[in-house]
Protein backbone atom coordinates (compact mmCIF):
# COMPACT_ATOMS: atom_id res chain seq x y z
CA UNK A 1 0.00 0.00 0.00
CA UNK A 2 1.17 3.58 -0.66
CA UNK A 3 2.78 5.35 2.25
CA UNK A 4 0.18 8.15 3.21
CA UNK A 5 2.55 11.69 3.71
CA UNK A 6 0.00 14.33 3.76
CA UNK A 7 -4.01 14.69 3.49
CA UNK A 8 -5.32 17.91 2.25
CA UNK A 9 -9.06 17.39 2.72
CA UNK A 10 -11.22 19.95 2.59
CA UNK A 11 -14.09 18.81 4.86
CA UNK A 12 -17.82 20.09 5.05
CA UNK A 13 -18.27 22.51 7.97
CA UNK A 14 -14.11 22.93 8.15
CA UNK A 15 -13.02 25.31 10.51
CA UNK A 16 -8.99 25.16 11.23
CA UNK A 17 -6.46 22.66 9.99
CA UNK A 18 -3.26 21.42 11.95
CA UNK A 19 0.01 19.42 10.71
CA UNK A 20 1.90 17.59 13.54
CA UNK A 21 4.23 15.54 13.49
CA UNK A 22 2.35 12.31 12.49
CA UNK A 23 -1.20 14.06 12.43
CA UNK A 24 -3.34 15.74 10.20
CA UNK A 25 -6.04 17.28 12.58
CA UNK A 26 -9.17 19.18 10.97
CA UNK A 27 -11.64 20.67 13.23
CA UNK A 28 -15.21 20.88 12.60
CA UNK A 29 -17.45 22.36 15.18
CA UNK A 30 -16.59 20.94 18.76
CA UNK A 31 -14.32 18.16 17.17
CA UNK A 32 -11.29 17.64 15.91
CA UNK A 33 -10.98 14.81 13.09
CA UNK A 34 -7.45 13.08 13.16
CA UNK A 35 -6.10 11.53 10.92
CA UNK A 36 -2.79 9.42 11.19
CA UNK A 37 -0.30 9.49 8.41
CA UNK A 38 2.72 7.36 8.09
CA UNK A 39 4.96 10.01 9.12
CA UNK A 40 7.68 8.84 11.53
CA UNK A 41 9.46 11.15 13.86
CA UNK A 42 12.52 10.92 15.74
CA UNK A 43 14.55 13.23 18.20
CA UNK A 44 11.92 16.30 17.31
CA UNK A 45 12.26 15.61 13.50
CA UNK A 46 10.15 14.24 10.85
CA UNK A 47 12.16 11.24 9.10
CA UNK A 48 11.79 12.32 5.16
CA UNK A 49 10.31 8.73 4.55
CA UNK A 50 6.93 7.56 5.73
CA UNK A 51 6.08 4.07 6.69
CA UNK A 52 3.23 1.91 5.10
CA UNK A 53 0.77 1.07 7.12
CA UNK A 54 1.94 3.25 10.51
CA UNK A 55 -0.51 4.98 11.10
CA UNK A 56 -3.12 2.75 11.24
CA UNK A 57 -1.01 0.71 13.38
CA UNK A 58 -0.84 3.57 15.90
CA UNK A 59 -4.60 4.56 15.55
CA UNK A 60 -5.70 1.36 16.47
CA UNK A 61 -3.84 0.18 18.97
CA UNK A 62 -4.80 4.23 20.96
CA UNK A 63 -8.45 3.01 19.94
CA UNK A 64 -8.03 -0.15 21.86
CA UNK A 65 -6.51 1.58 24.97
CA UNK A 66 -8.84 4.39 25.03
CA UNK A 67 -11.74 2.19 24.96
CA UNK A 68 -9.69 0.16 27.85
CA UNK A 69 -8.96 3.15 30.55
CA UNK A 70 -12.49 5.04 30.16
CA UNK A 71 -13.25 3.50 33.50
CA UNK A 72 -10.10 5.51 34.57
CA UNK A 73 -10.58 8.95 33.33
CA UNK A 74 -12.18 10.41 30.86
CA UNK A 75 -10.71 10.55 27.00
CA UNK A 76 -11.39 12.41 24.13
CA UNK A 77 -12.65 9.85 21.65
CA UNK A 78 -15.71 9.28 20.13
CA UNK A 79 -15.26 6.96 17.13
CA UNK A 80 -12.88 5.44 14.87
CA UNK A 81 -14.45 5.17 11.30
CA UNK A 82 -11.20 4.38 9.95
CA UNK A 83 -8.46 2.25 10.90
CA UNK A 84 -6.32 5.84 10.41
CA UNK A 85 -9.04 8.33 11.34
CA UNK A 86 -9.85 9.05 15.01
CA UNK A 87 -13.04 11.76 15.69
CA UNK A 88 -12.97 13.17 19.01
CA UNK A 89 -14.14 16.66 20.98
CA UNK A 90 -11.99 19.33 20.85
CA UNK A 91 -10.04 20.25 24.00
CA UNK A 92 -7.98 22.68 25.51
CA UNK A 93 -4.62 21.47 25.95
CA UNK A 94 -3.15 21.67 29.27
CA UNK A 95 1.23 22.57 28.21
CA UNK A 96 2.86 19.66 29.82
CA UNK A 97 3.17 16.30 29.06
CA UNK A 98 3.40 13.75 31.65
CA UNK A 99 6.09 11.21 31.31
CA UNK A 100 6.36 7.93 33.26
CA UNK A 101 8.87 5.77 33.10
CA UNK A 102 9.36 2.40 35.01
CA UNK A 103 13.13 1.13 33.80
CA UNK A 104 15.91 3.41 32.83
CA UNK A 105 15.48 3.12 29.13
CA UNK A 106 15.72 5.68 26.41
CA UNK A 107 16.16 9.32 27.55
CA UNK A 108 16.43 8.03 30.82
CA UNK A 109 19.19 5.73 30.06
CA UNK A 110 21.43 8.60 27.94
CA UNK A 111 20.95 11.10 31.07
CA UNK A 112 22.15 8.45 33.51
CA UNK A 113 25.34 7.29 31.45
CA UNK A 114 25.98 11.03 31.46
CA UNK A 115 26.40 10.49 35.44
CA UNK A 116 23.11 12.74 35.72
CA UNK A 117 21.59 11.41 38.80
CA UNK A 118 18.12 14.00 38.38
CA UNK A 119 15.11 13.62 35.62
CA UNK A 120 12.91 16.55 35.23
CA UNK A 121 13.66 17.11 39.55
CA UNK A 122 13.32 13.82 40.37
CA UNK A 123 16.21 12.35 42.16
CA UNK A 124 17.79 9.02 40.16
CA UNK A 125 19.33 6.44 42.67
CA UNK A 126 22.78 4.88 42.48
CA UNK A 127 23.51 1.79 41.30
CA UNK A 128 21.51 1.62 38.04
CA UNK A 129 22.12 -0.34 34.94
CA UNK A 130 20.57 0.20 31.65
CA UNK A 131 16.88 -1.04 31.66
CA UNK A 132 17.07 -1.99 34.84
CA UNK A 133 13.66 -0.95 36.92
CA UNK A 134 13.72 2.09 38.71
CA UNK A 135 12.22 1.03 42.62
CA UNK A 136 9.11 2.44 41.43
CA UNK A 137 7.88 4.23 38.23
CA UNK A 138 8.62 7.79 38.01
CA UNK A 139 6.93 10.71 36.35
CA UNK A 140 9.33 13.35 34.30
CA UNK A 141 7.20 15.81 33.11
CA UNK A 142 8.36 17.89 30.17
CA UNK A 143 7.46 20.65 27.94
CA UNK A 144 4.61 20.34 25.38
CA UNK A 145 6.72 22.34 22.27
CA UNK A 146 4.55 23.37 19.11
CA UNK A 147 8.06 22.23 17.09
CA UNK A 148 11.48 21.63 17.97
CA UNK A 149 12.31 19.83 21.17
CA UNK A 150 10.45 18.82 24.30
CA UNK A 151 11.81 20.33 27.07
CA UNK A 152 12.10 18.35 30.60
CA UNK A 153 10.86 20.41 33.29
CA UNK A 154 9.98 19.49 37.02
CA UNK A 155 6.60 19.89 39.06
CA UNK A 156 7.81 22.57 40.66
CA UNK A 157 8.66 24.94 37.74
CA UNK A 158 5.74 23.61 36.30
CA UNK A 159 4.05 24.95 39.52
CA UNK A 160 5.86 27.93 39.90
CA UNK A 161 5.80 29.18 36.26
CA UNK A 162 1.73 28.73 36.13
CA UNK A 163 1.56 26.49 33.44
CA UNK A 164 -0.67 24.38 34.75
CA UNK A 165 -2.86 25.13 37.78
CA UNK A 166 -1.70 22.48 41.41
CA UNK A 167 -5.06 21.14 41.16
CA UNK A 168 -5.17 20.28 37.84
CA UNK A 169 -1.17 18.33 37.69
CA UNK A 170 -2.13 16.82 40.74
CA UNK A 171 -5.20 15.26 38.89
CA UNK A 172 -2.91 14.50 35.63
CA UNK A 173 -0.34 12.88 38.59
CA UNK A 174 -3.37 10.54 39.47
CA UNK A 175 -4.48 9.50 36.01
CA UNK A 176 -0.88 9.08 35.08
CA UNK A 177 0.24 6.49 37.58
CA UNK A 178 -3.30 4.90 37.36
CA UNK A 179 -3.10 4.59 33.22
CA UNK A 180 0.27 3.23 33.16
CA UNK A 181 -1.10 0.47 36.08
CA UNK A 182 -3.49 -0.43 33.77
CA UNK A 183 -1.45 -0.42 30.51
CA UNK A 184 1.23 -2.59 32.70
CA UNK A 185 -1.26 -4.56 33.69
CA UNK A 186 -2.63 -5.33 29.83
CA UNK A 187 0.77 -5.75 28.58
CA UNK A 188 1.92 -8.68 30.92
CA UNK A 189 -1.18 -10.23 29.54
CA UNK A 190 0.65 -10.48 26.33
CA UNK A 191 4.27 -10.99 26.79
CA UNK A 192 5.42 -7.72 27.27
CA UNK A 193 6.93 -5.36 29.96
CA UNK A 194 5.52 -1.72 29.51
CA UNK A 195 8.30 0.24 29.56
CA UNK A 196 7.92 3.95 29.72
CA UNK A 197 5.05 6.43 27.95
CA UNK A 198 3.62 9.50 27.86
CA UNK A 199 0.13 10.92 28.40
CA UNK A 200 -1.09 14.51 27.06
CA UNK A 201 -4.15 16.08 28.73
CA UNK A 202 -6.55 18.62 27.77
CA UNK A 203 -9.69 20.49 29.53
CA UNK A 204 -13.09 19.76 28.27
CA UNK A 205 -16.46 21.58 30.41
CA UNK A 206 -13.84 22.19 33.25
CA UNK A 207 -12.73 18.41 33.43
CA UNK A 208 -9.05 17.07 32.71
CA UNK A 209 -9.45 14.89 29.95
CA UNK A 210 -6.96 12.35 28.60
CA UNK A 211 -6.19 13.43 24.75
CA UNK A 212 -4.11 12.15 21.68
CA UNK A 213 -2.28 8.80 21.50
CA UNK A 214 -1.91 6.55 24.18
CA UNK A 215 0.51 2.98 24.50
CA UNK A 216 1.56 2.83 20.87
CA UNK A 217 4.95 2.38 20.24
CA UNK A 218 5.26 6.25 19.25
CA UNK A 219 4.52 7.00 23.00
CA UNK A 220 5.52 3.99 24.59
CA UNK A 221 8.33 1.56 24.87
CA UNK A 222 7.91 -1.96 25.94
CA UNK A 223 10.54 -5.35 26.49
CA UNK A 224 9.52 -8.61 26.22
CA UNK A 225 8.70 -10.17 29.44
CA UNK A 226 10.38 -13.50 28.39
CA UNK A 227 14.40 -13.67 28.86
CA UNK A 228 14.15 -10.20 30.18
CA UNK A 229 15.81 -11.02 34.07
CA UNK A 230 18.31 -13.94 31.78
CA UNK A 231 19.32 -10.49 29.28
CA UNK A 232 19.68 -8.27 31.85
CA UNK A 233 21.29 -10.80 34.57
CA UNK A 234 24.00 -11.10 31.11
CA UNK A 235 24.79 -7.08 30.59
CA UNK A 236 22.57 -8.19 26.83
CA UNK A 237 20.12 -5.63 25.25
CA UNK A 238 16.80 -6.13 25.63
CA UNK A 239 14.50 -7.55 22.71
CA UNK A 240 11.94 -4.37 22.56
CA UNK A 241 9.08 -3.29 20.76
CA UNK A 242 9.11 0.32 20.18
CA UNK A 243 10.48 2.84 17.58
CA UNK A 244 14.08 2.92 19.67
CA UNK A 245 15.45 0.88 17.24
CA UNK A 246 14.86 3.68 14.18
CA UNK A 247 16.54 6.14 16.97
CA UNK A 248 19.73 3.98 17.26
CA UNK A 249 19.87 3.66 13.18
CA UNK A 250 19.81 7.49 13.30
CA UNK A 251 22.58 7.58 16.08
CA UNK A 252 24.36 4.86 14.45
CA UNK A 253 24.31 7.17 11.03
CA UNK A 254 25.17 10.57 13.10
CA UNK A 255 22.29 11.98 13.54
CA UNK A 256 20.59 13.15 16.71
CA UNK A 257 18.80 16.23 15.93
CA UNK A 258 21.84 18.42 17.30
CA UNK A 259 22.10 21.64 14.90
CA UNK A 260 24.46 20.89 11.67
CA UNK A 261 23.60 17.00 11.38
CA UNK A 262 22.42 15.56 8.36
CA UNK A 263 19.38 13.30 8.20
CA UNK A 264 20.48 10.16 6.74
CA UNK A 265 18.12 8.21 3.92
CA UNK A 266 16.48 5.38 4.90
CA UNK A 267 16.79 2.68 2.25
CA UNK A 268 13.94 0.59 1.27
CA UNK A 269 14.55 -2.57 3.22
CA UNK A 270 14.73 -0.49 6.53
CA UNK A 271 11.68 1.31 5.60
CA UNK A 272 9.74 -2.29 5.47
CA UNK A 273 11.69 -3.54 8.64
CA UNK A 274 10.12 -0.47 10.75
CA UNK A 275 7.12 -1.07 9.21
CA UNK A 276 6.73 -4.82 10.13
CA UNK A 277 8.22 -4.06 13.57
CA UNK A 278 4.64 -2.03 13.90
CA UNK A 279 2.57 -4.48 12.72
CA UNK A 280 4.03 -7.13 15.37
CA UNK A 281 3.47 -4.23 18.27
CA UNK A 282 0.17 -4.05 17.31
CA UNK A 283 -0.45 -7.59 17.22
CA UNK A 284 1.48 -8.43 20.17
CA UNK A 285 -0.09 -5.75 22.32
CA UNK A 286 -3.92 -6.08 21.28
CA UNK A 287 -3.68 -9.41 20.15
CA UNK A 288 -5.40 -9.51 17.00
CA UNK A 289 -3.97 -10.04 13.73
CA UNK A 290 -3.63 -6.59 11.62
CA UNK A 291 -5.01 -6.02 8.35
CA UNK A 292 -3.47 -4.58 5.15
CA UNK A 293 -5.34 -3.24 3.86
CA UNK A 294 -5.09 -3.49 0.21
CA UNK A 295 -6.46 -0.62 -1.51
CA UNK A 296 -4.64 1.33 -3.74
CA UNK A 297 -5.81 4.76 -3.07
CA UNK A 298 -5.65 5.18 1.06
CA UNK A 299 -6.25 8.84 0.67
CA UNK A 300 -9.83 8.58 -0.96
CA UNK A 301 -10.88 5.32 1.89
CA UNK A 302 -10.00 8.21 4.45
CA UNK A 303 -11.62 10.75 2.85
CA UNK A 304 -15.35 8.44 2.47
CA UNK A 305 -14.73 7.25 5.99
CA UNK A 306 -14.56 10.80 7.39
CA UNK A 307 -17.81 11.99 5.26
CA UNK A 308 -20.04 9.09 5.65
CA UNK A 309 -18.99 9.88 9.88
CA UNK A 310 -20.15 13.25 9.26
Amino acid sequence: MPAIRETHFQLPGQTAFYRGKVRDVYTVGDRLIMVASDRISAFDHVLPRAIPYKGAVLNQIAAHFLEATRDICPNWLISTPDPNVAIGYRCEPLRVEMVIRGYVAGHAARTYAAGIRTLSGVPLPEGLRENDPFPEPIITPTTKADAGHDEDISKEKILAQGIVSRADYEQMETYTRALFRRGTEMAARQGLILVDTKYEFGKKDGLVVLMDEIHTPDSSRYFYAEGYAERQMRGEKQRQLSKEFVREWLIAHGFQGKEGQQMPVMPDAFVAEISERYIELYEKVTGRAFYKDPSDDPLARIERSILSAL
